[in-house]
């Protein structure tokens, strides 16, 4: 564990994870924003255990770590939750149960999210998994990276209704094509910094101009080659844990719980810095 004056810090996996141990008022500050915005870039996801911060408070923390964004409504906190008495758009979060990157129907899509747990579920489940899409592009091998380097996916929202709802009836099917169109984005996103990462995840539909079967097989192989083991951690909620992603190198998911067990977690955002490119 490496330690400064105010944070305490340990890698949780070699690839992806890093715990900030740190009091309120360091992190309010912002005294230590930079430093926390290259440990997100660099390691994907920083997990600040039991913080407890309040609603203003993990407001005004994430207004330190750049612009914040609200949501589509307005409003600067979001209630995650399966269930529909708490969350009107619950149906909507059924996709979140699958491998994804936030915003990919945005021209830019957002930096990162911090999500807090308010309230743990009674069946014990609903942990989030997040994948380093940077270190899983860098292992692959020469041959596969030349071989994806300018392909192009074809990205719908409305792709993750299959996921979970394999026959939808027509209404169902439009409701969710009117919440986003289709978008061509890179398979590789070659990032400002230098980097390169995979955009993969339940939106992406078919690769653009390569036989179907090919395509379905290359997007299954390669989510499978993210999403392994050393790319990922799992993290276990407690009460109070606030969890940060860089939602340009990252994929997550929540594994699966009862819509009625009571789960509860708040998120707030950082408005994106760069397109995919």
């Amino acid at each position: 564990m490496t330690t400064s004056t105010a944070l305490s810090v340990r890698e949780i996996t070699p690839r992806i994870g890093t715990e900030i141990i740190a009091d309120k008022a360091a992190l309010l500050s912002g005294d230590h924003a930079a430093d926390i915005r290259e440990l997100l870039e660099r390691r994907g996801v920083l997990v600040f255990p039991k913080i407890g911060f309040t609603d203003d408070e993990q407001i005004a923390f994430t207004e330190t770590l750049g612009t914040f964004a609200a949501e589509n409504r307005g409003e600067k906190l979001y209630k995650v939750s399966l269930d529909t008495e708490v969350n009107k758009q619950a149906n909507y979060l059924k996709g979140s149960l699958y491998w994804h990157i936030d915003g990919t129907m945005n021209d830019v899509p957002i930096l990162a999210s911090l999500l807090q747990s308010v309230s743990l579920g009674s069946d014990g489940k609903g942990d989030t998994e997040f994948c380093n899409t940077y270190a899983a592009y860098d292992a692959l091998p020469d041959e596969d990276k030349a071989e994806i380097e300018s392909l192009r996916v074809m990205h719908s929202t409305w792709n993750t209704l299959f996921y979970y709802e394999p026959e939808p009836d027509i209404r169902t099917l439009r409701q969710m094509q009117a919440i986003g169109g289709d978008r061509d984005l890179p398979l590789v996103w070659r990032h400002r910094s230098g980097r390169k990462s995979l955009v993969l995840g339940a939106t992406a539909r078919h690769v653009v101009d390569v036989d179907y079967r090919k395509s379905a097989e290359l997007l299954v192989r390669l989510r499978g080659w993210a999403t392994s083991p050393q790319f990922v951690y799992r993290h276990v909620w407690s009460v109070g844990d606030l969890v940060v992603w860089d939602n340009t190198g990252t994929m997550h998911r929540a594994t699966p719980y009862d819509p009625t067990s009571g789960r509860l977690l708040q998120r707030t955002k950082l408005a994106g810095e760069e397109p995919f490119a």
